[in-house]
């Protein structure tokens, strides 16, 4: 079982969405199990049961872990293929997001068009790599800074700007012969400290609103373009952040 997947296939991510089918994969998830054992579980007749996860199994979410034999009858206990699943926006190739398109180094929504490319091209990536029986290289950075003030959170992305931009230069070979095209995504958002699927309390909301943002509910809505500052770089919104070399 792999730890993640990706679900490219639009008819794989409907079925994934159902949510007796999501609910089977949970219980699939945390070990094998029959139809009849998952019946009791999620409260359907066995026939039900059997029916979700002949579909599940024709997209690939769930596999035969084993079969055992009871008196005259044959006991198949399926299994999920991994232990969570990412809809990759290839799913939805017609409206997914394209970074290429607008590109704002301070846009939240430019960040989330990035990290869809990102589930996009991985998952594409580990796909290939699977049918190829290939290893695939990567390397991905993870960490958490609380910063102590906003100009220090400021000062940081100009830093980090000058920093990565410097090593593209210093490494970036275009022109090499059986040179291998690399993409760079760094990225850095307020970290999200309340338990997954609780709601945003009003105080929360309060806490995680800054200048430069307007919260509605669970969402942040870029204000128009005069807006004060923008909360990491003290730029007015949509400026380039000061002192940062252009993009790569």
């Amino acid at each position: 079982m792999w730890d993640v997947t990706v679900i490219e296939d639009p008819e794989a991510a409907a079925v994934s969405l159902d949510p007796v089918r999501a609910r089977l994969l949970a219980e699939l998830a945390a070990g094998p199990a029959s139809a009849a054992m998952l019946a009791g579980k999620v409260g359907l007749p066995r026939q039900k049961v059997n029916y979700h996860l002949k579909a599940l199994e024709q997209h690939g979410l769930v596999e035969l872990a084993e079969e055992r034999r009871k008196g005259n009858v044959t006991e198949r206990l399926m299994r999920a293929t991994a232990a969570s699943y990412v809809i990759s926006p290839l799913a939805l190739a017609a409206v997914q997001p394209d970074p290429d398109r607008f590109r704002d180094q301070l846009s939240a929504r430019w960040l989330l068009a990035l990290g869809a490319r990102l589930v996009r091209d991985v998952g594409s990536l580990i796909t290939g790599a699977a049918k190829a029986r290939q290893r695939l290289a990567t390397y991905a950075l993870d960490g958490e800074v609380t910063f102590a003030s906003a100009a220090d959170r400021a000062a940081f992305v100009r830093e980090l700007t000058a920093g990565v931009s410097a090593i593209i230069r210093k490494y970036d070979a275009p022109d090499a012969e059986g040179g291998r095209a690399h993409r760079i995504v760094v990225a850095v958002h307020p970290t999200i400290t309340r338990p997954a699927g609780t709601a945003r309390t009003a105080d929360e909301g309060a806490a995680t609103t800054e200048p430069g943002a307007e919260g509605t509910g669970d969402r942040i809505v870029d204000r128009p373009a005069d807006r004060p500052a923008h909360p990491l770089t003290g730029s007015p919104a949509g400026d380039p952040a000061p002192e940062s070399p252009s993009h790569p």
